[in-house]
Order: structure tokens, then C-alpha cells, then sequence
């Protein structure tokens, strides 16, 4: 960085998750020139990340963290424990004396997809639609082999969505 003498010991680190807006003169030589990309978790590091989460939280036995960490590609660490936290607190709203695979399913879908909102007025017709929409991407995504199996098809309204169909 400038102002410093290159033998001061001293290193600079910064991180952003959007390099793309950085300005161009923070990256010239001497500055931010060299630049480290950490990538989001594969399924061995959500497992891992998982654990850690719910090392705490008493899990029934059905519940395979692996399976689990198959299901959030894309998720990151900070995701993964914001999973595993809305799981537990969905459990102890149900009265429950441990987290089991369905409070995980409800925190999944609310993490990917927000909060239901089943006080939204939809008419019939609107949710008739919305039901052939969803269908739609079920069919495509089951006539193509290469595609993963259909795993949930929903008309409950969630975030700014009608319906969903996860994969």
C-alpha cells in the first residue's frame, strides 16, 4: 500500500463478495494485488459446517446431517447456520425435544425461499395458474435425464414467489 516501505512487515488484507465493483486502483501492483478466492462449501464442508452448527442442539436420530448437506448446494457457511438455528426454533415452537428432518425441510424452504405467506389473497384462478406454472418445471425438469429428481412442488406463496419447484 502506498506509504508504506516494502521491509515494514506489514500486511493489508481485505475481502469482498463483489470484486467486480472494486475500483480498478485498488488492484494495481503494490496494492490489492494478490487475491485469494475462498469457494462456497462442497458437500463435505456443509457437512462439516453443519456439525459444528448443531453440535449443541439435540438432533433424533433419524437426522443425517450428510443428507442434509446434499440438499443446500450453493449455501454458505453463514447460510448453513442460519439453517440449522430457524430448524431448531421451528422444533421448540413445535414443542419438541429434539430437531428432526422435517424442522430441517420447513428451515430449508424458509431459508431458500422466505417466509410463507399464506395471509396473501390469491383467487382461484391465480393459484389454478400458478399450479400449471409449477407443473410446467416439474415436467421439463423429469423429461431431462442430466436434471436432479424433483424433490417439492408448492403453490404456498413465499417470498416474492407464487409457487416453486425445487430440485
Amino acid at each position: 500500500m502506498d506509504g508504506f516501505e516494502v521491509n515494514e512487515g506489514i500486511i493489508v488484507i481485505a475481502a469482498t463478495n463483489r470484486p467486480d465493483v472494486l475500483d480498478p486502483a485498488l488492484l494495481r501492483p503494490g496494492r490489492f494485488d494478490r487475491h485469494v478466492v475462498v469457494p462456497l462449501p462442497d458437500i463435505k464442508g456443509r457437512e462439516n459446517i453443519l456439525k459444528t452448527h448443531s453440535k449443541n442442539i439435540e438432533l433424533n436420530k433419524e437426522v443425517n446431517l450428510n443428507t442434509i448437506a446434499r440438499g443446500t448446494p450453493g449455501f454458505t457457511g453463514a447460510d448453513l447456520a442460519n439453517l440449522v438455528n430457524e430448524a431448531a426454533l421451528w422444533a421448540a415452537r413445535q414443542d419438541k425435544d429434539a430437531v428432526g428432518n422435517e424442522d430441517f425441510e420447513y428451515a430449508r424452504d424458509k431459508v431458500m425461499m422466505g417466509a410463507e405467506r399464506r395471509s396473501l389473497m390469491i383467487t382461484d384462478e391465480e393459484k389454478e395458474t400458478t399450479a400449471y406454472h409449477e407443473v410446467g418445471h416439474a415436467l421439463v425438469a423429469v423429461s431431462i435425464e442430466e436434471v436432479d429428481p424433483v424433490h417439492k412442488v408448492s403453490i404456498i406463496p413465499r417470498g416474492r414467489a407464487l409457487g416453486v419447484t425445487m430440485l
